[in-house]
């Protein structure tokens, strides 16, 4: 069973090209005006400090300062103060069967990166572009080793609980201590100062090279319009086509924006890991492998751009979402070579970090992330500095966030069956926040079943398709903000249209198989808050009609629990799975 529910994710090798293309000695040329920038700002500052430190040095009454202590680096920012029968169906959310087919268009390779000509060096930067980019070098790839008995001063950041600080640090809950109370359950404040022990040994650097509103779909992707940004771009994505499925052939920005959709990742990630893989956003490939694996990832079943992208946003997000429950927090190599996450690293950054560990060994996986020219020098020169960014959007969860509340999505009189307790929510992505019910049935596997899944809460039904049903909570129309609430293997018969606001038990429509791969009729729903799938049981655990979400040690396990009452999650339905609507 185990093997038919997971996705194969390949190891792969880089195989990017040597020869320098017109795309890279544009970026260079931009990249040096930025360092010449840089270079005499850092000189007329240090001409500042230095006047002023001979003139107070030299007069009398200048007295000497005490010696500050040295604080651990914090990271980029700096810190913030017996019944019917079941049949049940389990599934590989958002997966596909078919072989896509490819249909590469004509494209123009003499397009590359914007032109950086001298005839152009007077015109106004860019406001964004023209921020002080991230310097990184090569030397913060290497592992950071802490003093003995020395304490970590860490402060807290969005989305931290203390159960999972504990596994990432290596210490126990009452080790972590802070001057302010600290919440039991819940988040803890972000900024908030703790002083933890310090008991590991050897870490990958604690810097921080990506924000987590730029890595999920969060409320930054409002407003980006991808097809806008491939066409201005006009590489070869720009005139790639694809047959994607039962979707028929859809073109790059379509693909990029259906991927972002579904995996609830970021559409300006995906676009700079594909540009800085392959150079498909401003030039074209170079090599055959560059064409039909655009993201690195070889596997013989992932071609083409869209499996690549589906590939890519489950590695990544396994790696996000590993870091937020605290089920990661090593990484492994091609070579099967380890090392220890930094405790103090965000989502996003780690999300990152996995990505390239599973394509490369250290050297270059090091290369990737922290040199002259990596992967960040690239999201740079495309998006500008994504810290500026998040400055407005984040934090992406607070300590007064609260699920609203929510109803089991069945109609009363009816028992369903949980079958799988908290799992996948799309795809490849590993993070256990989805639940699984299937309804009562006289048949095994995928039949018509006219049983009601209905809805949780209010809103407004954002998207309905593709078995697929979205109900935006706060009724702004977009999936990236606020609470929205996914129902998937919805029928197409009596599936509830776009656009229509929906009340607590309302109809959605019929459990299937549509969708995704699954074994039989069910319903998969889950939850997403500003863009972040929410794991079932956790801070913000999964609760309907009082019942809480429970996960299990077992694969697929998990209960749902309401004072001492207990529901066990059964794939084969069984009674101790039961659950109606009281």
């Amino acid at each position: 069973m185990e093997k038919q529910l997971k996705l194969m994710m390949a190891v792969p090798i880089s195989t990017k090209s040597e020869t320098k293309s017109q795309r890279e000695i544009r970026l260079e040329r931009l990249h040096r005006r930025r360092r010449r920038r840089m270079i005499i700002s850092a000189v007329v500052m240090l001409a500042a400090v230095g006047g002023f430190l001979f003139f107070s040095t030299n007069s009398p009454e200048a007295i000497p300062s005490p010696e500050l202590p040295k604080l651990a680096d914090p990271g980029v920012l700096p810190p913030a103060p017996e019944g019917p029968m079941f049949f049940a169906g389990v599934d590989l959310v958002g997966a596909q069967s078919p072989t896509a087919t490819l249909q590469p268009t004509e494209s123009d390779p003499t397009k590359t990166l914007p032109s950086s000509s001298p005839e152009e060096t007077n015109l106004e930067p860019d406001p964004v572009q023209a921020q002080p980019e991230l310097q990184i070098v090569p030397t913060q790839a290497q592992m950071i080793t802490y003093a003995e008995d020395a304490p970590i001063l860490y402060y807290a950041q969005s989305g931290d609980s203390l159960g999972v600080l504990a596994v990432r640090f290596g210490v126990e809950v009452q080790d972590i201590t802070s001057r302010d109370p600290l919440p039991s359950d819940g988040f803890i404040p972000e900024g908030r100062l703790l002083l933890i022990p310090n008991r590991l040994d050897e870490t990958t650097s604690p810097l921080k090279l990506i924000p987590d509103s730029e890595v999920v779909n969060s409320p930054s992707s409002v407003g980006f319009d991808v097809a806008e940004f491939v066409q201005e771009a006009g590489g070869y994505l720009a005139s790639y086509q694809e047959s994607v499925y039962s979707f028929g052939f859809m073109n790059g920005a379509d693909i990029i924006e259906k991927v972002a959709r579904e995996f609830s990742i970021h559409p300006r990630l995906l676009l700079a890991l594909l540009e800085y893989q392959s150079g498909w956003v401003y030039g074209a490939p170079q090599t055959n492998q560059q064409k039909t694996y655009p993201l690195g990832i070889h596997n013989q079943d992932g071609t083409g751009l869209y499996k690549q992208l589906e590939a890519a946003a489950g590695i990544i997000e396994t790696g996000y979402y590993g870091w937020r429950e605290g089920t990661m927090v090593v990484l492994e190599f091609p070579d099967e070579s380890e090392v220890r996450l930094s405790a103090q690293l965000n989502c996003g950054t780690v999300g990152l970090m996995h990505f390239f560990s599973k394509q490369v060994n250290f050297p270059e996986w090091a290369d990737a992330l922290y040199g002259e020219k990596g992967f960040a020098w690239t999201y740079q020169n495309m998006f500008g500095d994504p810290w500026l960014r998040a400055l407005e959007f984040e934090p992406l969860f607070t300590p007064d966030v609260l699920q609203p509340e929510l109803q089991l999505p069945f109609s009363q009189g009816t028992t369903w069956a949980m079958t799988v307790g908290p799992h996948a929510a799309w795809g490849a992505a590993d993070v256990r926040a989805a639940l699984d019910f299937a309804p009562p049935a006289a048949e095994t596997g995928c039949h018509t079943n006219w049983s009601w899944v209905t809805a949780s809460g209010p809103g407004l039904v954002v998207r309905s398709g593709n078995g697929a049903v979205v109900v935006d909570m706060d009724g702004d129309g977009f999936e990236q903000t606020g609470w929205n609430i996914i129902y998937l293997h919805v029928a197409t018969n009596q599936r509830v249209p776009v656009g229509t606001w929906v009340e607590t038990g309302d109809h959605i429509g019929h459990p299937s198989c549509e969708g995704g791969v699954s074994t039989g009729t069910h319903l998969h729903i889950v939850r997403k808050y500003n863009g972040e799938w929410v794991p079932a049981d956790g801070p913000l655990g999964f609760v309907m009609s009082g019942w809480r979400a429970k996960a299990g040690s077992a694969y697929l396990g998990g209960w749902l629990v309401r004072g001492d009452q207990v529901v066990k999650a059964s794939i084969v339905g069984a009674s101790s799975s039961h659950i109606s609507l009281d």
